[in-house]
């Protein structure tokens, strides 16, 4: 295929045509339809990432809007002939979309479709019109969470792929309309790499393609700054029947990719092969601990006797029996608040309670006390640090039972505390900057959740016994002894 300069077509023109458009859009539709259109610059850089192809160029754009993703492609690019398939539903968008490609005049031919892009997809699937295939698709599909009961689950289910988000739907059913060899550019959310919810999907994807490319931005607000979309979103390129090979991971700070940065790693490092979940990693720099790239995780959770819980106190549920001080007859309420640069401060003045009551309503809720080891849910992703993990010593408290607020995840035996060394262990193992970058690597949510943290690796039962031991012994932490006790340890076990 021969390169089209970008000349030939101005993309700052179909900049404004996407920013005069968004001002017509009936904002409610927009959330039901789950419209973000591609900014001029982030289209550019999607379309650079396709490779060089001879021959008929079969082009699907699904959920097209004004067209920026076509016209970017094509300036990029395009050859005579070209044959342009755009799926639009909003009519607005629709009359734009015929603007824009008309401008292309005879170069290509284009078909716009005004129909549901899973209604359409599935029944062309299911009446056998696949063609040929499209041999290149470019695509920023909607992003809104699908019912069990709707339609577009039902039809998804038709064509045989469980998910839970119009994005995932888009990019699986564009996935079964390639040809062989056709490649994917697509923008998304990054929630598909990890989580139960999104496994069908990710196993759809990894039996249909490989992963060739997928760029992370550093700010998660960049992609969609216009719509003040804090979804952290990330460009991936897949190539339909493939054998996978490595993989690029890009990364720039914002949208203007004016730091690039460019890393090839084995497939092994993505997605790692005993990992029955299949989770995407997205590392951003090369690992110097191998595949994984966490020290001493070797053993689940459950092998360990342990299990960890979200804090099960929802105070807005129980709020008639929540105390601003401790008080007789009240149990200790801990919320992520009384967390601070390694300590426990208890009780704190805040606009948080301190306590609970403790009677035959809110007894179930809590537990007894002991020492547990708790890491908070949530976090901005601008922070330093995502996994964030802290001691509760069971001497702190004159009380028979605690209460751990719903914003906390709680490491506990049976509801029952642990014991002192292997509490402290396991804080100085999730505070070490390896478990902190690994969970960043599959992970672009800021919450952590005990569904994540049930799926770590952890060291066994006698290293986080020595961990704690050590931890006792050097009074303040620093990050710096964490790194390379934890790594030293490591050392030692090979």
């Amino acid at each position: 295929m021969s390169e089209v300069r970008a000349s030939r077509i101005d993309p700052g023109s179909v900049d404004h045509v996407r920013m005069e458009a968004a001002g017509r859009l009936n904002p409610v539709r927009k959330i039901e339809l789950g419209q973000f259109m591609t900014p001029g610059n982030i289209a550019r850089f999607m379309a650079s990432l396709f490779s060089e192809r001879k021959g008929a160029v079969r082009l699907l754009d699904a959920g097209a809007g004004v067209g920026s993703l076509t016209a970017a492609f094509i300036s990029r690019w395009a050859n005579d002939g070209m044959a342009v398939t755009a799926y639009e539903i909003d009519p607005v968008l629709a009359a734009y979309l015929r603007e824009t490609l008309a401008r292309y005049g005879d170069r290509i031919s284009s078909t716009i479709i005004e129909r549901d892009f899973i209604q359409d997809a599935v029944f062309r699937l299911k009446l056998g019109k696949r063609s040929q295939g499209f041999t290149h698709a470019i695509l920023n599909p909607p992003y809104k969470k699908i019912s069990s009961v709707s339609e577009h689950r039902t039809l998804l289910r038709v064509a045989g792929l469980e998910t839970v988000n119009l994005y995932t739907g888009f990019l699986g059913l564009a996935l079964e309309l390639m040809g062989a060899g056709g490649e994917i550019v697509a923008i998304i959310p990054r929630s598909f790499c990890n989580g139960l919810y999104y496994k069908p999907f990710r196993e759809w994807m990894l039996a249909r393609s490989s992963v060739e490319h997928i760029h992370l931005f550093h700010s998660r607000t960049s992609a969609f700054h216009d719509d003040e979309v804090l979804q952290e979103n990330v460009i991936i390129k897949l190539k339909r029947g493939k054998k996978q090979g490595t993989v690029t991971i890009t990364t720039s700070s914002d949208t203007s990719f004016s730091d690039l940065a460019s890393y090839q790693y084995p497939f092994a490092e993505i997605v790692h092969s005993n990992d029955e979940q299949k989770f995407i990693h997205v590392p951003t720099a090369p690992s110097h601990t191998g595949i994984g790239g966490v020290p001493l995780a070797k053993t689940s959770l459950a092998e360990l006797g342990l299990q960890v819980s979200t804090g099960p106190v929802v105070d807005f549920r129980l709020k008639g029996f929540l105390r601003e001080n401790p008080e007789s007859g009240a149990a200790p309420l801990l919320y992520p608040t009384h967390f601070s640069s390694g300590s426990l401060v208890w009780p704190l003045r805040s606009k948080k309670p301190n306590a609970i009551l403790n009677n035959a309503e809110t007894r179930k809720w809590l537990y007894p006390n002991g020492c547990y080891t708790v890491v908070r849910r949530f976090s901005s992703k601008e922070e330093r640090r995502r996994v964030v993990a802290h001691v509760v010593d069971a001497g702190v408290f004159d009380a028979a039972l605690i209460g751990f607020e719903n914003h906390l995840n709680v490491f506990h035996s049976g509801k029952k505390g642990l014991d002192q060394n292997v509490a402290r262990g396991l804080s100085v193992f999730l505070n070490s900057t390896a478990v902190d970058d690994y969970f960043r690597r599959f992970s672009g949510h800021t919450q952590v959740n005990a569904t994540d943290l049930r799926l770590l690796r952890y060291p066994e039962l006698e290293e986080l016994q020595r961990l704690g031991q050590w931890s006792l012994a050097q009074g303040q932490l620093t990050q710096d002894l964490i790194d390379a006790r934890v790594g030293a340890a490591d050392g030692r076990r090979e």
